[in-house]
């Protein structure tokens, strides 16, 4: 695996290394050691699967608080989506900056996103399926979103949004009594 670094500390592309031969090719998503690398120390807890219908279609932006925060492991199994980590860290130097990297099955790219990061995407194709590896179980009573047009925020989403669900339509937009996330 190739790690690149983006402007948010800690949030990374990881680009696999695939083994190609006649046969097709072979790649690894997930590996302890390598991981350890850019600092990964956590156990996988849950993994998820996500499908998207239509083009255009847009999930998140959903983040847990303390103390069930999670780091994300994002990957493009089929078709590929803009996928979104806003930085909601208390002290980071980034707080509320945000980072869009295309994911699809054949860039093959992932994204590692850090604890105290809201993560969404926005679908670039008709199918898409995207896959997910969480180190925190899925806790409603901690979990949160940051709207998804919040203009605090200032997304450039590529395409015009088609759907969203309600309850990602029903997060409020950032104020100054927001203080981010102690991590």
């Amino acid at each position: 695996m190739k790690f690149v670094k983006t402007k948010l500390n800690g949030l990374i592309i990881i680009e696999p290394e695939p083994f190609l031969d006649e046969r097709g090719k072979f790649y690894r998503i997930y590996c302890e050691n390598e991981l350890k690398e850019i600092g990964h120390r956590k156990k996988i807890a849950q993994i998820n699967q996500s499908f998207i219908n239509n083009k255009g279609a847009v999930r998140g932006m959903h983040f847990q608080y303390p103390p069930k925060t999670e780091i994300k492991i994002v990957k493009c199994l089929k078709g590929s989506v803009l996928d979104v980590a806003i930085d909601l860290r208390k002290n980071s130097d980034n707080f509320l900056g945000w980072h869009s990297e295309i994911l699809s099955e054949k860039n093959m790219k992932m994204l590692y996103i850090p604890e105290g990061f809201a993560h969404g995407f926005q679908a670039l194709e008709k199918n898409s399926e995207l896959l997910y590896l969480h180190t925190e179980f899925y806790s409603p009573d901690y979990e949160q979103g940051i709207k998804y047009d919040d203009p605090k925020i200032g997304i450039n989403w590529p395409l015009e949004i088609t759907d969203v669900s309600e309850r990602d339509k029903s997060f409020k937009l950032i104020d100054d009594s927001f203080k981010g996330i102690e991590i």
